[in-house]
């Protein structure tokens, strides 16, 4: 979608004007559709992902109606009548488009995402990081020996799982976690599951009781009786505040995924592993945890990643203890 409208975006009240419509973009867009400027200060662009070929007219006709009565709420009706749309599809069904040539690929300073942080807010993210770390490993420390006796009273095999894990950018990292499943077991169990939940393959006829499909398996027979209280409480997930502290994980942020459930990935999807570094905890364990599909939690992970700043880290911290407290998707 092009939004041509080169006097207004070139007026004394530039800045402004840019600013009403880019929050108005932000609100009829989704997290993973991309925005920026098609034609450097003249025509806006929006790539609008996974759309399939039924949709595309539907698409159109929603997005000029929705754009357009939203930015009647931000601007003039002079100013909204100076702004033309046009859609593009791609592939076109007829002969291709001459469409010109970018003329100017980097980011214009007033159309940054409100995500985009400052060093000093980066930094001061990794310092939260490195004390709450440390805090939390000295309080938790009696917790730390009582589940190590338990897990060594109650199964055979080492306190710790330590699994393969990609991190912020790609990069690779040892993950930790109180082991909660027996130590002989099929990883090929969950491998399959993932794949098809990812996919959308998941029957929800299973949990007709609340119409929700889960990330995680409900009766994994490879975890321990032990091991299930540790996951409905989420103690199991304690050793990762050595990852935190380490640098590999933060606090807050996107859920580190396993290598082979990336292999299931669609493109958009791997956004969520390359805008910020994961977390312990994050936007999908305080909003439903497991009990959200897939799409939807990329979804919440590319709002928090476009949406950062120190104040959501606080409040998301600040709701995970009720969220941990009730274990609703926690399995």
């Amino acid at each position: 979608m092009l939004m041509e409208a080169g006097s207004i975006f070139r007026g004394n009240q530039r800045g402004k004007v840019l600013s009403e419509i880019w929050s108005v973009l932000s609100f009829c867009t989704r997290e993973t559709d991309i925005g920026g400027w098609y034609q450097n200060a003249s025509v806006l662009g929006v790539v609008f992902t996974e759309i399939g070929e039924a949709e595309r007219t539907l698409v159109r006709d929603l997005m000029r109606a929705k754009v357009t009565a939203a930015l009647s709420t931000k601007l003039s009706a002079e100013q909204v009548a100076q702004i033309h749309f046009s859609f593009h599809m791609f592939p076109e069904e007829s002969a291709k488009l001459n469409l010109g040539h970018l003329t100017d690929p980097k980011p214009d300073p007033e159309l940054l995402r409100p995500g985009d942080a400052t060093k000093t807010s980066r930094f001061a993210k990794r310092a939260i990081d490195i004390w709450g770390s440390l805090i939390a490993l000295i309080l938790f420390s009696p917790l730390f020996i009582v589940i190590s006796l338990v897990i060594k009273l109650t199964s055979r095999g080492p306190i710790l799982f330590k699994q393969e894990r990609v991190g912020l950018c790609g990069r690779r990292f040892t993950f930790l976690k109180f082991r909660s499943m027996k130590c002989v077991n099929d990883p090929g169990i969950h491998q399959e599951y993932v794949k098809r939940f990812i996919a959308g393959g998941i029957d929800s006829a299973q949990f007709r009781d609340n119409q929700n499909v889960v990330y995680k398996i409900m009766e994994d027979p490879r975890v321990t009786r032990a091991g299930k209280f540790l996951r409905k409480t989420s103690l199991d997930e304690l050793p990762q505040f050595i990852n935190v502290l380490k640098g590999e994980m933060s606090l807050v942020g996107p859920r580190p995924p396993i290598p082979y459930e990336m292999e299931s990935y669609r493109p958009w999807h791997l956004q969520r592993v390359f805008e910020v570094k994961p977390g312990i905890t994050g936007l999908w364990q305080v909003n439903g945890r497991s009990r959200t599909t897939f799409d939807d939690m990329v979804r919440l992970d590319l709002r928090y990643a476009r949406t950062w700043s120190l104040w959501l880290d606080i409040k998301i911290l600040l709701q995970t203890p009720r969220a941990v407290f009730f274990g609703e998707g926690a399995y």
